[in-house]
């Protein structure tokens, strides 16, 4: 009998002790900070026959710089499945060492053919988002309304919004619960019409994100063509160009961390 009553005690000791470290486990998982970071789907501009989709850099540097600070980056996109990557943005001299290191890394690789469908996934579970740019965005991305009622919940709940290149043009038809556009008298950027043009691609854009930008009362800002450039306006962090990516997800690491 005495035998059985140790018995029963160490296994009560045991199972104590054990759902201890479960939920201070749990507890500490639960802790980390979520990224969800959304892609484009297409990659067909249109009648120009050109390739397009998601630019290298873009979801590379922010993949690699989050992802090293300790946060969860989760892929995600309207199809789910394999995101195309623009091919151009494959090419010198569009490579960094972000792009170069992603190409040999099986993770990575994993994680871009394997994107979750953006609408299965709980974004309240997500600390911030991450919108790469592309030119296949502005044909799926900027009409997904999902993604127009998540980056909505997310800038009205205080929790960082993060978007570069083409990707802001995502915010044009974005409205607050109160009726009015998100970007009204909000400081951005975004990919500028001169970038556009350098690169001959201007004539098969669906819109122009620079103009249709300042039509919501936006106040878009820009520096010279290509170079980095990073405007932060409350939860809003936006980027210009390819070059930006970096530093803007350096940007919002640093946000996190508060």
């Amino acid at each position: 009998m005495k035998n059985l009553i140790k018995t029963i005690t160490v296994t009560l000791l045991v199972l104590v002790g054990f759902t201890s470290y479960a939920q201070n486990t749990s507890y500490k998982i639960n802790k980390q900070k979520r990224v969800l970071l959304v892609m484009s789907s297409y990659d067909d501009m249109g009648l120009s026959g050109k390739q397009t989709g998601t630019w290298f850099t873009e979801l590379a540097a922010p993949y690699y710089i989050l992802s090293e600070a300790g946060y969860e980056v989760v892929l995600a996109s309207p199809n789910g499945g394999e995101a195309p990557i623009d091919l151009l943005s494959m090419k010198t001299p569009f490579t960094t060492p972000y792009t170069d290191r992603f190409l040999k890394d099986p993770v990575a690789l994993f994680a871009a053919k394997h994107t979750r469908i953006l609408r299965n996934v709980d974004y309240n579970t997500f600390d911030a988002v991450f919108v790469p740019g592309g030119y296949g965005l502005l044909t799926d991305l900027a009409s997904d309304q999902h993604l127009l009622k998540l980056i909505r919940d997310f800038y009205e709940s205080g929790r960082p919004i993060a978007m570069v290149c083409h990707a802001p043009a995502i915010l044009r038809d974005v409205k607050l619960t109160n009726g009015k556009y998100l970007v009204e008298g909000l400081n951005l950027t975004g990919f500028k019409d001169a970038e556009d043009a350098e690169i001959e691609l201007d004539r098969h854009l669906l819109f122009s994100l620079e103009q249709e930008l300042k039509r919501r009362g936006a106040n878009y800002k820009s520096v010279a063509n290509w170079a980095p450039n990073v405007v932060i306006d409350g939860p809003l962090m936006t980027g210009q160009s390819p070059a930006s990516a970096a530093p803007l997800a350096e940007a919002l690491r640093d946000r996190l961390k508060k």
